[in-house]
């Protein structure tokens, strides 16, 4: 048996296909970031300030996933750090990651050199201890909350209005707080004193177009590949693939990795077209797959009802979903949310790509929502079914 393992390393062992796939990370930031270079020069000027040790505003940066949000706000941080280290600290945290009022608070006092239990501590007493650590610590301070509207759906805005506070607890540093979201209309939803507090500078970032990730692919590809494996049309393909989902940068490097790492498997010297499209479905399933293993169940119950009527063909409205909702609520035995939120959860399965929500005028009837599914009815099934054992009793 330990042979097969061993002719299996021996493949990766010296690959002909990748020079370093690090460069198709997600989390690796380049030393330059093209196409990016007004983002750029904006987020620096705000945070200026810290060069004479003075706190910059607040940030809200906005923009779909794939943008450069999270590169650029690194670039900028970490370029100004090099330059002027002993001026501020910035600490950078992904909140789909920690996930938890407690984990945010915990990760940062952390990240300030303070060791806390991994559970077992009141948010207030954290709070606490933050206040102290930030007080001693005597320097501006830039906390990146990343992905943060998923946090404040999840948990409402309380740990950014105490955050909003901050300053006003402390005396001797100084903490600005710069906010990364990939909903433009996230910040509506928040307390007007956090809005207020929070939202003093504003940045959206624009998608990049087919040609924009064309060359962001050859950099990256030169890097990442051994010479001549890449074609030129293979980059085009996965440069127009990414282009059509709203210029996702991310998702344009994943299909290149993938396809890369799919001619590894079979052996092959090159980096084919056909490998790209494989890479696609890969890559679509993985993310469904993801993204609704992470759903709060009553949203994938309003999603089996989508699954549901979609069966019965025609165009599916916000009521149309609700009283087949409704029907799966009775028949498993739970408690129903109201019919506004389930409008809001089709709104949030639409912003992360599993469905179609668009808002139609039928005239004198009024406004309603046209609901289509947008990926594979069958690895939303089976993902539901493999998530909790309660939706066998619906496909059973």
């Amino acid at each position: 048996m330990s042979d097969i393992i061993d002719e299996v390393i021996s493949t990766f062992r010296v690959s002909s296909i990748f020079k370093n796939r690090d460069y198709l990370m997600p989390d690796y930031v380049p030393d330059e970031l093209p196409h990016r270079e007004e983002q750029i020069r904006k987020v620096a000027s705000i945070l200026a300030p810290l060069y004479r040790g003075e706190k910059p505003n607040n940030i809200f940066i906005y923009g779909l996933t794939g943008t450069g949000k999270t590169a650029v706000t690194k670039f900028v941080l970490s370029n100004l750090h090099r330059k002027f280290p002993e001026k501020f600290r910035y600490i950078y945290i992904n909140t789909r990651q920690s996930d938890t009022p407690y984990r945010i608070l915990a990760d940062l006092l952390e990240a300030l050199s303070i060791k806390v239990p991994f559970t077992g501590l009141s948010i207030a007493e954290l709070y606490r201890r933050l206040i102290k650590a930030i007080n001693e610590y005597n320097l501006p301070i830039v906390i990146v909350l990343d992905e943060i509207d998923a946090f404040i759906k999840k948990y409402n805005d309380d740990i950014l209005y105490r955050l909003s506070r901050i300053n006003s607890e402390i005396n001797k540093s100084k903490v600005s707080i710069i906010g990364i979201t990939n909903d433009v209309k996230f910040v509506d939803s928040l307390d007007p004193r956090v809005k207020s507090s929070l939202g003093e500078e504003e940045l959206v970032f624009p998608p990049y177009n087919a040609d924009e990730l064309e060359d962001i692919l050859r950099k990256r590809a030169q890097m990442a590949f051994n010479d001549g494996v890449v074609s030129d049309n293979v980059i085009k393909l996965c440069a127009a693939l990414a282009a059509r989902e709203h210029g996702d940068a991310r998702r344009a490097l994943d299909l290149l990795r993938v396809a890369g790492e799919i001619a590894e498997r079979l052996r092959d010297s090159k980096v084919k077209e056909e490998y790209v499209y494989i890479a696609k479905t890969e890559i679509e399933r993985d993310r469904v797959h993801d993204i609704i293993l992470t759903l709060p169940f009553h949203s994938k119950l309003v999603l089996a009802a989508v699954v549901l009527k979609s069966n019965d063909g025609g165009v599916l409205t916000t009521g149309a979903v609700y009283e087949e909702y409704l029907s799966l609520t009775r028949k498993l035995g739970v408690e129903a949310i109201t019919q506004r939120r389930v409008s809001d959860i089709l709104n949030e399965l639409d912003m992360v790509g599993i469905l179609t929500a668009k808002v139609v005028n039928r005239g004198r009837y009024g406004k309603t929502k046209e609901i289509k599914l947008a990926v594979d009815k069958n690895i939303v099934v089976k993902t539901l079914l493999e998530s909790d054992n309660r939706f066998a009793d619906i496909w059973s």
